[in-house]
């Protein structure tokens, strides 16, 4: 089963997403985000992730999404947002023009989407945007509309989506 969990920040997401492979003894942990960063809010947000994951799990820190997939046996994903923001970066694509930065992630998404395809076990977490404030700077609203674009896709390779709100679920 492939499962895309999706809500706002601090919603609950990573720990419903957890909750679907409680069952597993092995599954490979994917942090796709920043791990060395000097933000000690991020820091302690890692370590407390860290702490709630059993033993067993393996924790996989790359931002090559295709091949982390790849790997045998159940996989989570936490989270696609920082995937997205690790992309921007290691690209340089933060101040190039929208439709060479959508290339881009359009062509990492038609990779990843062809190696779900040949997946069991796999439950991506990721932030969902659009609903509240408009960012006011252009960053901003270049990561919201790639985010979009992101989840939308994912969510067309994924066999259910939940949203998370407030630690309820609602599946679609």
């Amino acid at each position: 089963m492939k499962v895309l969990v999706t809500g706002g920040v601090r919603s609950g997401k990573s720990r419903h997403a957890e909750s679907l492979l409680s069952s597993c003894t092995t599954v490979t942990y994917v942090a796709p985000g920043p791990s060395d960063d000097t933000d000690p809010d991020w820091v302690a947000r890692i370590a407390a992730h860290r702490v709630r994951r059993p033993s067993s799990w393996v924790t996989l820190e790359t931002s090559d999404l295709s091949d982390a997939l790849a790997v045998d046996g159940p996989v989570l994903v936490d989270c696609l947002g920082t995937w997205l923001t690790a992309v921007l970066d290691a690209h340089s694509l933060w101040d190039a023009p929208s439709d060479s930065v959508t290339a881009v992630v359009d062509g990492l998404l038609d990779e990843v989407v062809a190696v779900l395809a040949t997946r069991g076990d796999v439950v991506l977490v990721t932030n969902e945007v659009g609903l509240g404030v408009i960012p006011s700077h252009r960053s901003g609203r270049l990561f919201r509309d790639l985010l979009g674009l992101v989840n939308q896709r994912l969510a067309t390779a994924c066999d259910e989506v939940h949203l998370v709100v407030a630690g309820r679920v609602l599946r679609l």
